[in-house]
């Protein structure tokens, strides 16, 4: 089955929503909204609702993570809800020793630097994450035709943090074990291809009904380097979750020189930062592709008339796209006001309507 064929087991409704049929290039009654860290902290019920509960462990609480997935579409009335946890959480439920520092990030007890240490990679079964299959069916039975997607990160940025212990400005360990030892690298973006399309098949075969790869850092790396040390590892994940026929997304940041290649590793949907203007985008990704994104999160902080004519011009530079979802050009940041995120759906939604 190819990826943009109709699933048997998907229901209708959302199969026929306006961000599937713009992931799979069809006309749509608007354009489909959806921001990456809706569901967070810009949100006072988040924060109520994760107080004194560890990130990680909110992760891993079904109930807790269909209440806060859910909240940024009653509130914003997005046109997708995005599963509510953190890329690191497939390592940490094969178990590596890792947590999520506030104001740091992850940060990996005993990092991924030998031969020796891949033998801790081990495979990632349903059972580690039963969690995540418990929530997405309450998910699912909540959200009716507004489309879940599912989640996780790339084998290059998920290596980034192992190898490095935690985030990093420079990824000098990464690229000396990119550059140095390309054996021991491909044998680690390899297993963690694995770990990564389990995790995407888990969500999937549990309702998902699109997902997105976060390639978070792979803009570090020139195009040739990401051709010959990351694509390969990137395509064996999409290729595992294709059988499946649901929309498959594929974002980085500072990946403007890598748009074409990002398509090419076989994402249905390419998502675009707020450096590239999306008709530009277009260009450099080719045919035969959706696009996402891709307002600069700042300017949310701006007065509403800014906001709706940078908006604009967002819409105005995606009006030839076969295929458009509008996001950010990054995550929401934290002391975003939730009302800016409400406003700018409903002006999306209004200026687009067909």
């Amino acid at each position: 089955m190819s990826a943009m064929e109709r699933p048997s087991g998907q229901q209708p409704t959302t199969y026929d929503s306006a961000f599937m049929k713009a992931c799979r290039r069809e006309p749509v009654p608007h354009t489909p909204v959806w921001f990456m860290r809706q569901a967070g902290r810009s949100l006072p019920e988040f924060l109520k609702a994760r107080e004194g509960i560890p990130m990680l462990e909110s992760c891993t609480r079904p109930e807790l993570v269909a209440e806060i997935t859910l909240q940024p579409v009653r509130r914003h009335q997005v046109d997708a809800a995005v599963y509510y946890s953190d890329i690191v959480v497939p390592l940490k439920a094969i178990g590596i020793d890792l947590d999520i520092k506030p104001g740091v990030g992850p940060v990996i007890a005993d990092p991924i630097r030998t031969r020796a240490d891949l033998a801790r990679l081990r495979d990632l079964t349903p059972e580690d994450v039963s969690y995540v299959t418990e929530a997405i069916g309450l998910l699912t039975a909540e959200l009716g035709d507004t489309p879940l997607i599912g989640f996780a990160g790339a084998p290059f940025t998920l290596a980034s943090y192992l190898i490095e212990g935690g985030p990093s400005r420079t990824y000098e360990r990464t690229k000396a074990m990119m550059y140095g030892d390309p054996d021991l690298w491909a044998d680690l973006v390899d297993r963690l291809a694995a770990i990564t399309s389990a995790f995407l098949k888990v969500q999937i075969e549990a309702g998902a009904s699109a997902v997105q790869v976060f390639d978070s850092w792979a803009g570090a790396l020139a195009p040739k380097d990401y051709r010959r040390y990351v694509m390969p590892a990137s395509v064996k994940v999409f290729e595992a979750v294709a059988p499946y026929g649901v929309p498959r997304i594929h974002f980085g940041v500072g990946t403007g020189e890598l748009l074409g290649l990002m398509g090419e590793a076989g994402a249905d949907v390419v998502g675009v930062d707020w450096r590239v203007p999306l008709d530009e985008a277009a260009r450099r990704v080719g045919p035969g592709k959706a696009l996402q994104g891709n307002l600069d999160p700042t300017v949310l902080f701006a007065p509403t008339e800014v906001v709706e004519t940078k908006a604009r011009e967002v819409l105005d530079a995606a009006a030839g796209l076969e295929g458009h979802v509008f996001n950010l050009g990054h995550g929401v940041m934290p002391s975003t006001d939730p009302d800016s995120l409400t406003r700018l759906v409903d002006y999306v939604h209004t200026q687009t309507a067909r």
